[in-house]
């Protein structure tokens, strides 16, 4: 007998069916095996699906596994974002805290019903800033993206920073140079395995007063992810990045931006990203957004 899942293709950090970061969702996903999920993955080719089972310990709701076309991840913000909106949908959720289970750990997610909608709050893993790339590794880099030293923003060391799924951080002056960038997807590819980091977030700041602070780019060939259109594990690391490097003015208490991504692919998204902050430091991350469910069907295997 066939076995039947819940697919959902969704839309994240968007109310624009078609715009956004689009991901997989499987909302019943008990007894399906790693494989699988793989191939799944891989069908669907959205740079993730998430996999929804139900909880296998008392501290979280679900637990919930994340797979690029090529790869598992300990998580993903878009698609969290996703699952969490189709399950709310599926079982007519009021406003809630979810704990999830993820590879990054148990971590908190706050479904906001509001305006016969909803909007999904994640928060983030452990905060880690990583290795500052030097020498090879960052002329390679310089190399794959046809950017030199002099396009650096000033005070923004390429660095890799973690809420849970690292990302390198590459801050330039130029919005312009942003959106012509054509990495050498082999090249990063190459120097993902030397630094142990597969997404590079290249990224563009504006006036402090500007209603979007951000715009980046995300790339992760290494993962099967050429390019990502909106990412929240590159938005909520880079929130932590702005204030351990003294990049932003803050109250010390909290700083709140919003970051648009995807614009150079046409896939624009708006990620509302807040940052707690102790003794002038980052403490803890969270990320927002929308979502819209482009369309449901059902997966028949045997």
């Amino acid at each position: 007998m066939a076995r039947k899942y819940r697919l959902y293709q969704i839309d994240s950090f968007t109310k624009e069916k078609l715009s956004g970061n689009p991901a997989g969702v499987i909302t019943n996903a008990d007894g399906l095996s790693s494989g699988e999920m793989q191939r799944i993955a891989r069908e669907l080719n959205n740079s993730e699906t998430a996999f929804i089972f139900k909880s296998d310990n008392s501290k979280s709701d679900v637990h919930i596994r994340f797979f690029t076309p090529t790869h598992e991840v300990p998580i993903c913000g878009h698609a969290t974002i996703a699952a969490h909106y189709a399950r709310a949908v599926e079982n007519s959720l009021n406003t809630v805290k979810v704990y999830h289970k993820t590879g990054a750990g148990i971590l908190p997610v706050d479904v906001i019903n509001e305006d016969n909608d909803y909007k999904i709050i994640m928060t983030q893993g452990s905060i880690s800033f990583e290795t500052v790339i030097e020498g090879v590794a960052l002329e390679n880099i310089f190399t794959a993206f046809n950017i030199s030293e002099n396009d650096l923003l000033e005070d923004c060391p390429v660095q890799i920073v973690s809420t849970g799924h690292s990302k390198v951080m590459i801050g330039i002056k130029n919005s312009e140079l942003l959106n012509q960038l054509n990495p050498n997807m082999d090249l990063l590819t190459k120097v993902s395995g030397l630094i142990n980091c597969n997404g590079f977030y290249v990224f563009t700041m504006n006036a402090p007063d500007s209603n979007i602070l951000i715009h980046g780019r995300m790339f992760a060939p290494a993962i099967g992810i050429n390019e990502d259109p909106v990412t929240g594990n590159a938005n909520g690391p880079l929130g932590a990045y702005l204030i351990h490097h003294r990049l932003v003015k803050h109250d010390n208490t909290l700083f709140s931006f919003k970051a648009v991504q995807g614009e150079a692919i046409k896939r624009a998204g708006i990620i509302d990203v807040q940052v707690k902050i102790c003794n002038q430091e980052p403490e803890e991350v969270r990320i927002a957004g929308n979502a819209v469910i482009v369309f449901k069907s059902e997966l028949l295997l045997d």
